[in-house]
């Protein structure tokens, strides 16, 4: 009798502290949760202006958009707005590539072109395939441009085929392909939707 006392007791107080623990993760959740939200917007933002430095605004507009492409995946699209007219598309955007998913944050003009195109997350090779986000890689050092970088200007209704029109990453022709289908499906579906927006 006096060990199921001492069992309950002891059950009772590892109740006790397993409360008490629970209500402090609670509490420091509520306390860091709206420190995080805010470190997101301020990293969002700050991304969406690389892409557009005249942006002041910026609408979440991913259910009026869908990706043309099935491989393509569009995890959030922003219309981005200047003194309250629409100035372009913010597509982030994910397909397969080499090392897994690759996560791609692509921006489109109003004129159908592409402004910048940003690797965000990635999981291939180094100095392979995640040469597609280094700054220091250029697809031709003599003009300095990145791989990223060849995107810049470029058409929604661009080709896009690595090796013809997209310069390849050396010897990381997938995550080459990678880049480019994402990146494609991001500008034609962005053109469709500037073209064909009311605002």
């Amino acid at each position: 009798m006096k060990d199921m006392k001492e069992m309950l007791k002891l059950g009772f107080v590892l109740a006790m502290y397993a409360t008490i623990a629970c209500v402090g993760l609670a509490f420091v959740y509520a306390g860091t949760s709206a420190v995080i939200a805010g470190r997101q917007k301020a990293d969002l933002e700050a991304s969406l202006q690389e892409l557009f430095p005249r942006m002041d605004a910026f609408e979440d507009v991913t259910d009026r958009i869908s990706s043309p492409d099935a491989s393509v995946t569009f995890h959030i699209v922003y219309e981005i707005q200047q003194s309250g007219e629409t100035i372009g598309l913010a597509i982030q955007a994910s397909g397969a590539s080499y090392g897994g998913p690759i996560k791609i944050l692509t921006g489109v003009g109003i004129d159908a072109k592409i402004t910048r195109v940003k690797i965000l997350e990635h999981a291939d090779t180094p100095g392979l395939g995640a040469n597609a986000a280094a700054a220091s890689y250029y697809v031709d050092k003599a003009k300095k441009i990145t791989f990223t970088g060849q995107f810049n200007e470029k058409p929604a209704n661009h080709p896009f085929e690595v090796k013809k029109d997209i310069a390849a990453i050396t010897a990381s022709t997938i995550t080459s392909r990678a880049v480019a289908n994402v990146v494609k499906a991001s500008a034609q579906a962005a053109a469709a939707y500037l073209g064909g927006s009311s605002k």
